[in-house]
């Protein structure tokens, strides 16, 4: 059985999920419960896009002034700061504003990301350092860090962890989902031009991260198949993530590799959701 539901957010709606239902508790539960997988995905999608943010504007702006031009692709005003005058670590502050702007994706941020490296990011053992400070997209409150540590041991195959803390996201109609968890991510394309993000790609290998609702229900998404983000792709293209907790055991299977907002969630009896992000 085969059902389509619609999340209608730019970025993963966690506030509205439709599909044609009746009104019987089962039913509203699935609801309430797909909602919650929108959650989840909001989640993953933010912080792809928020370290995003921190390779380009660490990577493309001076490090020579406290100032630079906002590279390509951000609508923020960057700063650069260094407690140590041009040694690390070094502090990158983009402010989007209070009132908010709108980057090439037609997202509009506002708030503040301040970032932090420890040393250059391509170097085994630093960490790029990422906090939100009221800081929201399209109106999704975002808060928590996301540490982002070079564990690299073949020079050929950068690999990173992702850890996020103290993680929550407040959606449109004030739910709230707090999270956290650790990935592990390896570049498999664009090693040979360090200075060109377009063309990196990034493999999720391993890792877990859990989503709490605001009605107490917790979800666990387990890497099942290694999940492919591309750097120019605002979502991830290809990997399954294998997702328990309520009502929900089942996979989101996120397609083909193409740079689309779709995605499906299969539960274990075989019922299909397709959803968008």
């Amino acid at each position: 059985m085969k059902k389509t539901a619609i999340l209608l957010t730019a970025i993963c709606a966690t506030a509205l999920l439709y599909f044609s239902c009746s009104s019987d508790n089962h039913e509203e539960t699935t609801s309430t419960s797909l909602t919650n997988i929108g959650a989840s995905v909001a989640v993953d999608t933010s912080n792809e896009m928020d370290l995003n943010t921190g390779l380009l504007i660490s990577t493309s702006t001076s490090t020579t002034g406290k100032t630079a031009e906002t590279p390509t692709g951000i609508c923020a005003s960057i700063t650069i700061s260094s407690p140590n005058g041009t040694e690390y670590p070094k502090i990158f502050l983009a402010d989007f504003g209070t009132v908010g702007c709108t980057d090439n994706n037609n997202l509009t941020r506002k708030g503040k990301l301040k970032v932090t490296l420890s040393g250059p990011i391509t170097t085994t053992g630093s960490k790029m350092t990422i906090e939100r400070i009221d800081y929201s997209i399209k109106g999704i409150k975002l808060e928590g860090t996301i540490e982002y540590t070079n564990t690299t041991t073949v020079a050929t195959v950068p690999q990173w962890t992702r850890k996020v803390t103290n993680g929550k996201l407040t959606d449109l109609q004030g739910g709230v989902y707090t999270n956290s968890g650790i990935y592990t991510t390896k570049q498999t394309a664009g090693v040979d031009t360090p200075l060109v993000l377009s063309d990196n790609v990034y493999e999720i290998t391993e890792g877990t991260h859990t989503v709490t609702a605001s009605n107490g229900e917790t979800l666990t998404l387990t890497v099942k198949e290694p999940l492919i983000k591309k750097y120019s792709c605002l979502f991830i293209s290809k990997g399954q993530l294998k997702v328990q907790g309520g009502i929900l055991n089942g996979v989101v299977d996120y397609g083909n590799n193409d740079c689309d907002a779709l995605y499906t969630y299969t539960h274990e009896n075989g019922s299909s959701f397709n959803l968008s992000m």
